[in-house]
């Protein structure tokens, strides 16, 4: 295991060391620009996304469709990831991690604009869209959609599955609760929701995520109100490290430039999973797309008039989706992540003693100890939030599934992931988080050609 672990780990240094770090956020930085700085248009989609209009197919509402997205992405990386992005890279991965939230917003309208300009609708009415049917339908790519959907299916059993699965026993470990019986519990929880399907998961979402939420939020807001007087020095210490060109002091709180934007972009990647292309998938489903009722609401008084004005109805709602869909980004890494880097890098200088014996996914709960019943309310936090993103990343896998097998695979994938769930409770930390790395970059990388070759198709 351990030589697994390293090479995994040797692949990853030269892998994130560079390549996908320029690759990745090159993309954030284009569509930014290329987009006008979409960004600006945050409170439109915020405002579309409480829509709850569900169509008479079935097609998801915009807020199931947002919630079904933070599900997937609210989740212990926004805990953990955090965590292990501050002690493997210093308080200047907190940073990189925020600007990959701010500049990825323009990539997750991006992907999620094409997931529905190629989205298909089947025989009961409803869609399932996302970058497989971009890269076969628009580049005519076949075996790239097919590689993205593998990859998906990995990412949804490591990421979605083993990394959220092995949270909750490190969070119920404390109660005195073995290993093995929480993931026996939460295979069978989260179960009897996946085998309920689409609308199960979608509906469950919808009221777990705004709820664990505002919980958290809570909680990092009174953290903050004990820390005050460190608050302007943390924000101070992120910025340097964030751009040093060496350690600028030891321990927990170095880190350089490099380091820092290795694990920043590679946790906020885990985290918004902004160029990843799942929100694509899940905006596929949105009812706020529905060409039934656009065809309504065209004229018919000039053919040529009614084609115009239909191409430009679908362009106003493929925008709006998108919109709601990038909102997603900025909840999760704008506030929450930001959140979380700043309760952890002001709570080490108040008290640097506060994180000793604990390990690098643990430094949150240094940060919570100092408020009354805050390590209990973010053990509630993490498994809220794992639980949530093993359900969210169960519904990805399942699209993934149908595209490679329309007609067949579903039941087996749901036992396979649940299994996956049990053994992920079980497996190392380090191990996961590093093999989560590196499936990343596999499930990234094909989405990214999708949007660099099919650029000219997104409007904004």
């Amino acid at each position: 295991m351990n030589n697994l672990l390293k090479s995994i780990q040797t692949i990853n240094h030269y892998l994130w060391g560079g390549p996908m770090l320029f690759l990745l956020f090159g993309t954030h930085l284009y569509f930014t620009f290329r987009l006008r700085f979409i960004q600006k248009e945050l409170k439109k989609g915020i405002r579309n996304s409480v829509s709850t209009k569900t169509d008479a197919h079935g097609n998801s509402s915009s807020f199931k469709t947002l919630t079904t997205t933070l599900a997937a992405t609210l989740g212990t990386g926004n805990i953990v990831g955090i965590s292990t992005a501050v002690a493997l890279g210093g308080p200047g991965a907190v940073l990189w991690c925020w600007l990959t939230g701010i500049f990825g917003m323009a990539t997750t309208y991006a992907e999620c604009y094409l997931g529905m300009w190629y989205r298909k609708q089947k025989p009961d009415g409803t869609y399932s869209g996302g970058p497989m049917y971009a890269l076969e339908y628009g580049l005519h790519s076949k075996w790239l959609a097919v590689i993205f959907c593998i990859a998906t299916l990995f990412v949804a059993f490591s990421m979605g599955g083993f990394t959220q699965a092995r949270s909750i026993t490190d969070a119920t470990k404390s109660l005195g609760i073995s290993p093995i019986l929480t993931g026996i519990i939460a295979a069978f929880l989260i179960g009897l929701v996946i085998v309920g399907g689409v609308n199960s998961i979608q509906n469950v979402c919808m009221k777990l995520v705004p709820a664990m939420a505002i919980f958290y939020v809570a909680g990092c807001v009174i953290i903050l109100f004990v820390n005050l007087p460190y608050v302007l020095p943390t924000l101070s210490t992120i910025v340097k490290t964030a751009f040093s060109t060496k350690a600028v002091t030891g321990g927990v709180l170095g880190g350089s430039i490099g380091i820092a934007a290795r694990y920043g972009i590679s946790r906020g990647l885990f985290t918004n999973e902004a160029g990843l292309g799942s929100a694509a998938i899940a905006a596929g489903g949105s009812a706020i797309t529905d060409e039934s009722s656009i065809s309504e609401s065209v004229p018919s008084s000039s053919k040529a008039k009614s084609t115009q004005n239909h191409s430009d109805s679908l362009d106003l709602r493929y925008k709006n989706q998108a919109l709601v869909s990038m909102s997603a980004t900025f909840w999760d890494t704008v506030v929450m992540c930001a959140l979380t880097g700043l309760i952890i890098v002001s709570t080490i200088l108040k008290n640097p003693d506060s994180i000793k014996g604990l390990s690098m996914g643990e430094l949150t709960t240094a940060a919570f100890a100092q408020i009354p019943f805050g390590v209990f309310m973010l053990r509630i936090s993490l498994v809220a939030f794992a639980v949530a993103t093993l359900i969210g990343w169960s519904y990805f896998g399942e699209k993934a599934v149908e595209y490679l097998f329309p007609k067949k695979g579903i039941d087996i994938y749901r036992l396979v992931y649940i299994l996956m769930i049990f053994f992920g409770s079980i497996m190392s930390l380090e191990l996961v988080w590093e093999s989560s790395d590196l499936i990343n970059a596999f499930m990234t990388i094909p989405n990214l050609i999708a949007l660099w070759l099919l650029r000219k198709k997104i409007k904004c």
